[in-house]
């Protein structure tokens, strides 16, 4: 019986890079013997033990052999005769199918440290085709490593293309998309994982309506990048370097989306495309099966973008009904949020990267305003019911009218 560490920890530790989990293979062992040694099993499908202290993962080596759709879709052979190199050759990339014995020596039987030095993300075998869930991962590793060099190897895109063609995308459950597509977003490259969904006919299977916007021109006045779908991958890179918050990110990469739908007669102006683009928003959250939070963000933002754009020029009545819209005056750290992806957009043009984004501020001052307003001198001087949220509202408007004259000279 040995155990070897496996898989992100060893390939992380090789890069020098934050090593956040452990997992662990067993070579040798039977289950009975691991029950037997204080494990405890969680493993439905395969066996896999918690230690008794660490609490890590340890699975039995095992060998996969597909006999149905998508990624559930394998049969499972544990035995203690499965080698370690058995183990590894199941697993997705070079990278990714390397152990760590107990003296410290890696094995390496797929060449995956040849593949970190050169900065490449390469398959294992042509059995990587047999599950459709690597198509997302290797993405997101991609996302992940970016900024260290690494690419896709043009062969492993290749497959990836290929389990596209066999239509196995479809077989994914929902959930399990999201899953991958939420820990992409929160990766330090985001845009990156678009980038190679796209490389290999991912996106058109998965988000049809993102891909739509590629090759849509917008005007070079407003977009020096002119491409709609590169536009939206610079907003979705800036949406990373304001906040780390999957759901500003998420807006970011829907907030365009109502562009794909503009009549190749009117490119490359795109009038009411924020209009256009909720019904498109609503669609890739229900097949996704996205949360509430990011569901409301990304409509948000999808509707009144361009209105935050032209904040200074709001009169009163038209910022309060904002922040109705928004849900600003009761959850202000979620127009916070909104108001990010805002800035991204702002910011996610060729050339304008670091431009400021005063409307920000503005309308945080604006909202500060509204809500110091209080019922309590209307009830004071009786006034109640409808006429009350009346009373209330109007006072908020005089008083955002007022803030809006006081800072005409900056519009």
């Amino acid at each position: 019986m040995k155990t070897y560490l496996v898989g992100g920890a060893v390939r992380d530790a090789l890069l020098e890079y934050p090593v956040s989990e452990r997992d662990w293979v067993v070579v040798g062992a039977t289950p009975a013997e691991m029950l037997e040694q204080g494990y405890t099993q969680v493993g439905k499908d395969f066996p896999v033990f918690l230690h008794p202290q660490t609490k890590d993962e340890y699975a039995l080596a095992r060998t996969e052999r597909k006999q149905g759709h998508g990624y559930t879709g394998f049969a499972v052979h544990c035995d203690p005769a499965v080698t370690l190199e058995e183990d590894l050759r199941r697993r997705d990339l070079t990278v990714n199918a390397m152990a760590r014995d107990a003296d410290g020596a890696i094995i390496d039987p797929y060449g995956g440290q040849r593949d970190l030095a050169q900065r490449v993300l390469r398959h294992v075998s042509a059995a990587f085709v047999e599950d459709p869930l690597r198509v997302l991962r290797t993405a997101r590793f991609a996302a992940r490593y970016a900024h260290l060099g690494f690419t896709v190897a043009a062969e492993t895109i290749a497959l990836m293309a290929e389990i596209v063609a066999q239509d196995e995308l479809g077989h994914l459950p929902p959930e399990r998309i999201w899953v991958e597509l939420e820990r992409a977003l929160g990766e330090r490259n985001p845009e990156v994982f678009i980038g190679v969904l796209r490389d290999c006919g991912a996106l058109r299977a998965l988000l049809p309506e993102l891909e739509a916007l590629f090759g849509v021109p917008q005007s070079p006045e407003h977009h020096p990048e002119i491409d709609s779908g590169l536009h939206t991958l610079l907003v979705l890179q800036q949406a990373a370097r304001l906040s780390p918050a999957t759901d500003v990110r998420f807006a970011a990469l829907l907030h365009d989306l109502g562009k794909g739908l503009t009549p190749e007669t009117e490119w490359p102006r795109h009038i009411a495309h924020e209009q256009r683009g909720l019904a498109l928003v609503r669609r890739v959250c229900e097949r996704l099966r996205a949360p509430n939070q990011h569901r409301d963000l990304a409509l948000q933002v999808c509707e009144f973008h361009l209105l935050v754009h032209r904040a200074k020029e709001l009169r009163g009545k038209t910022l309060l009904k904002l922040f109705r819209a928004t849900g600003a005056l009761r959850q202000p750290e979620r127009f916070r949020a909104f108001l990010l992806a805002c800035e991204a957009d702002a910011r996610g043009r060729r050339g304008m990267e670091e431009r400021d984004y005063p409307q920000a501020a503005y309308l945080q001052r604006a909202l500060t305003l509204a809500q110091s307003v209080t019922a309590a001198p209307f009830v004071a001087r009786g006034i109640s019911g409808k006429a009350l949220g009346d009373a209330i509202a109007a006072e908020q408007t005089r008083l955002l009218d007022a803030f809006r004259a006081a800072h005409k000279d900056e519009v």
